[in-house]
């Protein structure tokens, strides 16, 4: 048997691949795997990467061990965008907003959800759908459908992919503060707190006016605000929304140059400063994206096929949710976890130099 044989003698497995996400710190292209082991070639990373079916149901089975529920938790949805804005050819790659560099970029759309336990401050990924609606590959499905698709599986215990957990009330962005999906929620008997955009169609006045014909709106970012309703919240009617039906609005501010116009069906909610707290919760989801872009390697993938980077995104996932599982386990930060691993590598290199300083 030749040498390159017998040092290339079996398959990339998914352990393998996940593994080297999780070693790598800069790294993450299949040529630097295979650089860096004799077990198999590039050929067979790229075979496990266009060969493999992981789904987001996979994810699943491997965070629902560690999950722990609360009847207080959240169920918190966004999206990312992977930057991919030199790329040409690969698959699910399309000009869309990045929330992160404030402009359009090309670049693979990932909804995401999260489940937060407010209890333990913890949070876990146990779901996620890719954006593609056009193209080849595309499914058609915009962002809210997949939103949708989501709760479903965590709200309606007929789903087939069901997730019995306890959900205090549904965050999400203001992209998905839609009809279909507020009233799905409200449907559930479950409430959701989520921003609307100042342009956002709003009738203040909805007990006087009895008829839905009979309905003024006006804009949020026109809405008077009295310091009662600064503190305590207003109800409103959201144009198109059934006649009678109402939230209870409030205005966050958050800095000198942003605020929020918060909506909930939790009616009795009366305290500005409690949705404060509740949307603060929110920001978990930033975490999640920020930890596994910088951690994961989850954009650094170059292959072209829609199936091998399916993979890569949910082998990513599955290694961002090894890291927090350290890390809750250690009580250290996911990043203390992953560079942590360079402390072996010095002690190595103080003890056995493999390149020696000298002085001439």
């Amino acid at each position: 048997m030749p040498d390159s044989a017998r040092r290339h003698s079996r398959s990339c497995t998914r352990l393998d691949y996940c593994q080297f996400l999780l070693a790598s710190q800069i790294n993450y292209t299949m040529t630097h795997l295979a650089a860096h082991t004799e077990a198999f070639s590039h050929d067979a990373v790229t075979r496990y990467l266009a060969g493999d079916t992981l789904r987001p149901r996979d994810l699943w089975r491997q965070v629902q061990a560690d999950l722990v529920p609360s009847p207080g938790g959240y169920l918190v949805f966004d999206d990312t965008v992977l930057d991919k804005n030199h790329s040409r050819h690969i698959a699910f790659v399309r000009r869309q907003w990045s929330g992160n560099e404030h402009h359009v970029i090309r670049g693979i759309g990932v909804v995401t959800c999260v489940y937060v336990n407010p209890d333990l401050d913890r949070f876990w990924v146990i779901d996620y759908r890719l954006y593609a609606p056009d193209g080849p590959e595309g499914d058609g499905r915009t962002k809210p459908d997949h939103v949708q698709d989501m709760l479903l599986a965590v709200l309606n215990p007929r789903h087939p992919a069901h997730k019995p957990l306890p959900v205090r009330a549904v965050l999400m962005d203001a992209w998905y503060a839609t009809r279909p999906l507020l009233r799905l929620i409200e449907q559930g008997q479950h409430r959701y707190y989520c921003p609307l955009k100042a342009n956002r169609r709003v009738e203040p006045h909805w007990r006087a006016t009895g008829a839905r014909a009979a309905y003024t709106y006006t804009t949020i970012a026109d809405l008077p605000w009295s310091a009662d309703a600064q503190a305590h919240g207003q109800d409103v009617h959201l144009k198109d929304f059934p006649t009678g039906h109402r939230v209870r609005l409030f205005r966050v501010v958050l800095s000198t140059e942003r605020t929020d116009y918060v909506a909930t069906n939790d009616l009795p909610q009366d305290s500005t400063a409690a949705v404060r707290d509740v949307m603060s919760w929110r920001w978990k989801i930033e975490q999640l994206h920020r930890e596994a872009k910088q951690l994961t390697g989850i954009e650094r993938c170059q292959a072209r096929r829609a199936r091998s980077q399916r993979n890569h995104i949910a082998c990513a996932l599955l290694v961002w949710h090894r890291l927090a599982q350290v890390a809750a386990a250690t009580q250290q930060t996911v990043y203390a976890v992953k560079f942590g691993q360079l402390a072996h590598y010095l002690r190595a290199q103080l003890r056995r130099p493999s390149v020696r300083m000298a002085f001439a």
